[in-house]
């Protein structure tokens, strides 16, 4: 499995699948890159696919640092450097779209054209407390509740409904897929700290923003803000699929990205 060492000594995994234009795929929160599924395989026709896992998740190094959306950001930077790409398009899920949102404007000639996946600009009241509650229940009851309580804002009711046993296999696991809970608080802070409403002005790739109408992390008027912030943005909405959607509706999600990506 392929690492990339960083400025700092920490280790950050990546796998690099596919030819074509390249594309980085970032997840969220979780920093996982299996997140993405079988939409890596499905892109990797059309792409040069590079998936990574964030620093303190995954197989990449569990650092203990003060993180912040900016640092997650430098860390893919370094990726991009360390691959040899001058440009890439960049496809980043909520915490993976702020990181892409961070990329953008503070390094335009790196991104071709960006894809900003159930994503915000700036928080709000309504995502602020959500994230307390969360950070609430990981530091109070530890890591299976965290994931079961997460799960109830993550998915829509209908996906619970028909994948209980899924949940509860993951929820058996969690000491094992949160090994240090101090990490995922300190990365819960760092994106309720992202704010770059007032620089979205800036980002001169084309844009795309996709999202679910029934997500209940980042709902839709942060798209809505996304589109209205930055120039040449437009959006994609889906009538559900929640905040991860891609997970739902992969078929959609890769026709819709694709297209775009290959617009001349």
């Amino acid at each position: 499995m392929p690492h990339l060492k960083l400025r700092d000594g920490a280790e950050l995994y990546y796998d690099k699948l596919g030819s074509g234009p390249p594309l980085f795929l970032v997840p969220g929160l979780g920093g996982d890159s299996r997140f993405w599924g079988d939409n890596v395989a499905g892109l990797a026709k059309t792409f040069t696919v590079v998936v990574h896992d964030h620093r303190g998740t995954g197989r990449s190094s569990l650092s203990r640092i003060d993180y912040s959306v900016g640092q997650m950001a430098d860390d893919a930077l370094q990726l991009i450097e360390a691959l040899g790409f001058d440009k890439v398009h960049w496809c980043g899920h909520s915490t993976g779209g702020a990181m892409g949102q961070v990329l953008a404007i503070e390094h335009p000639e790196r991104i071709d054209r960006l894809v900003l996946s159930a994503t915000w600009a700036k928080t709000d009241t309504f995502f602020r407390r959500l994230f307390e509650a969360r950070s609430q229940i990981l530091r109070e009851l530890g890591p299976e509740a965290y994931l079961k309580a997460s799960a109830l804002a993550l998915h829509m009711p209908a996906w619970i409904r028909d994948h209980d046993a899924d949940l509860a296999t993951a929820e058996a696991k969690a000491k094992e897929t949160i090994l240090i809970p101090e990490i995922v608080l300190s990365r819960i802070a760092a994106i309720v700290a992202h704010d770059r409403r007032e620089q979205l002005q800036k980002v001169r790739s084309p844009a795309l923003a996709i999202c679910a109408r029934d997500d209940m992390v980042t709902p839709l008027y942060f798209t809505e803000e996304l589109v209205r912030l930055i120039p040449r943005a437009r959006a994609y909405i889906l009538p559900d699929g929640g905040h991860l959607y891609p997970n739902v509706h992969g078929a959609e999600f890769r026709r819709v990205m694709t297209a775009f990506l290959l617009e001349s």
